[in-house]
């Protein structure tokens, strides 16, 4: 077995793919709380659910190859995957707008943003910590092999 079979292995791309997909998605709700103040300001979102779906699409068809090569990410409207598997994300204001428009036209809504914010730092966390659990376990089993 190559390397690079064992990089692409098991949950691992899928983790990945999570971990990148919240490090997006936290720079924008730190962008929408930093504007929280800023007139006629549009809070920027992407779908966490749309994502999970394209995600489960691409782990379907990634079994069905034999578990072979990287995770393939169907482009969308939001995320796009790049060749070298990051994601570029594309927000829109289409679900955010559930909020208030206030006097400066400005649609902020502080408790949604920290709730949003909380729950992509626990997705985060998660997959980044799987992660590291899964290359700690194959370093040791190279570190074996020395």
């Amino acid at each position: 077995m190559l390397i690079s079979d064992l990089l692409h292995d098991g949950a691992t791309p899928a983790l990945e793919a999570m971990v990148r997909f919240s490090a997006g998605r936290q720079r924008l709700i730190a962008h929408n709380i930093a504007n929280i103040s800023t007139p006629n300001f549009q809070q920027q979102d992407v779908s966490p659910t749309e994502f999970q779906a394209q995600l489960r699409r691409a782990i379907e068809e990634w079994r069905n190859k034999g578990r072979t090569g990287p995770l393939r990410i169907q482009n969308s409207g939001q995320v796009e995957q790049l060749e070298d598997g990051s994601l570029t994300l594309r927000p829109g204001t289409r679900g955010v707008s559930r909020n208030v428009l206030f006097h400066d036209r400005n649609n902020r809504n502080i408790e949604q943003l920290m709730a949003d914010q909380a729950e992509n730092l626990a997705v985060f966390r998660v997959a980044s910590d799987l992660l590291r659990s899964r290359h700690e376990t194959l370093r040791a089993a190279i570190a074996e092999r020395v």
